[in-house]
C-alpha cells in the first residue's frame, strides 16, 4: 500500500505542512512500538492537534480506501501501533492539553496524547492523584493506556485504566465524533459504548479526549521488600497481608533479576541474605499502629517459614530505591531483548500454573535464561527469556514463538488471559482463541464491522472485521 502524492497533499490541508512526515527517520520513530520483531513501513505520519482534524483525517482515509494506525507513546509490547504496509500514522503527541479541569466532580478532561506522568503531576497540583501508575508512566499517552487498558502496579488497591474513564471523545472508523458518558459517574441509558474503545486498541476508531476520574492522595507510604522461600509462599504472604490490612501494591520478582537491576541502576540490595523469589509490598503508614500491625503479619510469614528476611523503607529516598528493584526490571532486561508472555490466571492458581510453566520453559529452553516478575496481588505474571548473546533476534524469536502456542495453551487450561495488560495487538492475535470463544471472538468482528464497515482502522490487530 502507498499513499499518492494527491494524498499527502491533501494531508497537509488537514493538519500543516510540517505535520506530515515522509522521511525514514520519522517512519522509524512513529511506525513502530517497544516490541522488536517487526520492521515498520508507514506510508506517512501525520501529527493532529484537535478532534476535528482526526475526523478530517478518518473521512479521507475512507474516501481514499487507506488504513490508518493510531500512534501514543509507542511503549506498547504487543505491536499494537506498528505500522507494516504502508499505513497512515496518526501520531497524537501534538494532542497533549489539559482540556478542562472539575474540582467538584474531581475530574480532568485531556487531549489523548497527554503523557501519563504529566497527568500524574497535574492531579498532584491540584492536592489529587491519578493512581494507575507503572513503569513506562514518563513516555507513555493517556490515550494509548486506555486503548489497551493499561494496568500498572497499583491495581490491587486501585484496579485498571478502565475505572477511572468518566468520558470519552472518540472518532470511529465512519469518521463520526462521538462523546461517551459526559464524565457521569450514574448513566444507566443502554449500551455503555465507552467501554467498547477502552482496551480496543484503535481498531474501532481513534480516543481524542478522556476524563479522567481523579482521587484523594495516599499518606505516608511505605515499602517493605521481602525475601520469600518459594512461589507458593508468595500468594501465602499475599493472603496474609491482605486479611490484616490494605496494601496499595504487591509485586513480585526473581532473585536473577534483581541482581541485573542493582547492577544497572545502581541501587543497594535490600539484605545481605539471598532469596529466590522477592515479594515487594506497599502501604499507607497513617499510624504507628498500621507500622506495628505490617510488623506482627512479617513476623508472621517468618514463622511460618514463608520469609526468610525483609526490610522496611525508613525514608522516602530508601522507598525509591525499594520500588527500583522492580520497576526498573523491563528497562534493565531489555540489554538481552526478552521474549515477552504478558499473562494472566486467578491468584489461587498462580503457584500451580507457574510450576508447569517453569517445566515447559526447562524443557524446552534448558540453555535460556527465565526472569519472572509481576503484579501478583492482581494475578499478572511476566514471564522474560532472555536473549543469548550468540543468537540473532531472529534465530532467538524462531526458537521461542513455537512454545508461546503451549503456553497460551496452558493459559487456556487455566482460564486465563493471555495479555493481562499490554494487549493483544499483532503478537497475540493467533492466541486469543485460548482465552475468548469463537462465538465472543465473531461477535468482536461484528462491532468492529459497526464501527469501522471499511476495515481502515488499525488493520490486522487483535480481530478482523467480519
Amino acid at each position: 500500500m502507498t499513499v499518492a502524492p494527491p494524498v499527502i497533499e491533501k494531508l497537509r490541508e488537514i493538519v500543516g505542512e510540517q505535520r506530515v512526515l515522509t522521511d525514514e527517520v520519522s517512519f522509524q520513530q512513529y511506525g513502530v512500538d517497544r516490541t522488536t520483531i517487526w520492521q515498520p513501513a508507514p506510508g506517512v505520519v501525520v501529527l493532529p492537534e484537535t478532534t476535528e482534524q482526526v475526523q478530517a483525517l478518518v473521512q479521507l482515509a475512507n474516501a481514499e480506501k487507506l488504513a490508518l494506525v493510531p500512534s501514543g507513546g509507542r511503549t506498547g509490547l504487543s505491536g499494537g501501533a506498528v505500522a507494516l504496509n504502508g499505513e497512515i500514522v496518526v501520531a497524537l503527541d501534538r494532542m497533549n492539553k489539559v482540556v478542562d479541569f472539575n474540582a467538584v466532580d474531581r475530574s480532568v478532561t485531556v487531549q489523548a496524547g497527554m503523557i501519563t506522568q504529566q497527568l500524574q503531576e497535574f492531579a498532584e497540583q491540584q492536592g489529587l492523584f491519578y493512581p494507575v501508575d507503572f513503569a513506562s508512566a514518563g513516555s507513555s499517552q493517556i490515550g494509548g493506556n486506555i486503548a489497551t487498558n493499561a494496568g500498572g502496579i497499583k491495581v490491587i488497591r486501585y484496579g485498571m485504566t478502565r475505572d477511572w474513564v468518566l468520558g470519552l471523545k472518540v472518532v470511529d472508523g465512519n469518521g463520526n465524533i462521538l462523546e461517551l458518558n459526559h464524565g457521569l459517574v450514574k448513566n444507566n441509558t443502554g449500551l455503555d459504548f465507552r467501554h467498547l474503545f477502552i482496551g480496543s486498541e484503535g481498531v474501532l476508531g481513534i480516543i481524542t479526549e478522556a476524563t479522567i476520574g481523579l482521587a484523594k492522595p495516599p499518606k505516608e507510604l511505605c515499602v517493605l521488600v521481602l525475601g520469600v522461600v518459594d512461589f507458593p509462599s508468595i500468594i501465602e504472604v499475599l493472603k496474609t497481608f491482605n486479611d490484616g490490612m490494605e496494601l496499595t501494591a504487591f509485586e513480585f520478582f526473581t532473585h536473577n533479576g534483581m541482581v541485573r537491576v542493582v547492577d544497572h541502576s545502581q541501587v543497594p540490595v535490600p539484605f545481605e541474605s539471598e532469596a529466590p523469589f522477592y515479594a515487594l509490598l506497599e502501604f499507607e503508614q497513617t499510624s504507628e499502629a498500621e507500622l506495628e500491625r505490617a510488623m506482627e503479619l512479617f513476623e508472621t510469614c517468618v514463622m511460618e517459614g514463608w520469609v526468610e528476611d525483609g526490610v522496611i523503607s525508613q525514608s522516602l529516598s530508601q522507598a525509591e530505591n525499594l520500588w527500583k528493584l522492580r520497576e526498573d526490571m523491563s528497562e534493565t532486561l531489555s540489554r538481552w531483548k526478552p521474549y515477552k508472555n504478558d499473562i494472566s490466571v486467578n491468584i489461587s492458581r498462580m503457584p500451580e500454573f507457574l510450576a508447569k510453566v517453569e517445566t515447559l520453559a526447562a524443557e524446552q529452553y534448558p540453555d535460556f535464561e527465565v526472569v519472572w516478575y509481576g503484579h501478583i496481588g492482581d494475578g499478572n505474571l511476566h514471564l522474560n527469556i532472555l536473549k543469548p548473546d550468540e543468537l540473532s533476534i531472529e534465530q532467538f524469536t524462531e526458537r521461542c514463538s513455537g512454545v508461546s502456542k503451549q503456553i497460551a495453551a496452558l493459559v487456556g487450561e487455566f482460564r486465563g488471559s493471555v495479555s493481562a495488560e499490554h494487549g493483544v495487538g499483532l503478537l497475540k492475535k493467533d492466541y486469543l482463541g485460548y482465552s475468548r470463544s469463537p462465538e465472543e471472538l465473531l461477535l468482536m468482528q461484528q462491532v468492529k464491522k459497526a464501527f469501522d464497515p471499511n476495515g481502515i482502522m488499525n488493520p490486522g490487530k487483535v480481530v478482523d472485521a467480519a
